[in-house]
């Protein structure tokens, strides 16, 4: 039998500036998305879409949940199968495409920079992303690709 794991948040839109949702400009799109115990986020949407740019928006949300569990899930692929990882940086790339007022992402590049400990393990670091995106949760959640576009180098060979 599978474990199931439940998370609950609570969304609670901040933008009533006093006419409520009237009209498509009398509210601002900012909201906060808090976790018990947690730092609460402060949300809104893409400045495209009359967001706030200095809240997070639930596109970069999607695309930094996407990163996340890809760098989790690696870490544990290459500790179970003795790769050292010594540095990990990511600058995912999404893609959206909207037409008709509608909208969804139709693709997720992970272009992830890792330095391992040694020469011999390069070759498996790249190998174990395949494994790290199958094992992926939200990378299994979307219905959408998401590709790796790995760099590996060694510690101390700069």
């Amino acid at each position: 039998m599978a474990r199931q794991y439940t998370y609950t948040a609570e969304i609670t839109w901040t933008g009533n500036l006093g006419a409520g949702t009237s009209d498509y400009r009398s509210y601002s799109r900012d909201h906060d998305v808090a976790v018990e115990g947690l730092p609460t986020i402060l949300g809104s949407a893409d400045p495209a879409f009359r967001g706030d740019p200095a809240r997070w928006n639930p596109e970069q949300l999607l695309l930094a949940a996407l990163a996340q569990c890809h760098l989790m899930s690696y870490l544990h692929q290459c500790a179970v199968n003795g790769v050292v990882v010594t540095s990990y940086v990511d600058r995912p790339v999404g893609t959206m495409a909207v037409a008709a007022g509608s909208g969804h992402f139709t693709s997720v590049v992970l272009h992830p920079r890792i330095e391992v400990a040694e020469a011999g393990m390069a070759e498996k670091a790249i190998a174990l992303h395949a494994e790290a995106n199958r094992g992926c949760f939200i990378a299994n959640s979307v219905n959408f690709p998401v590709l790796h576009e790995p760099e590996v180098t060694v510690a101390g060979r700069g």
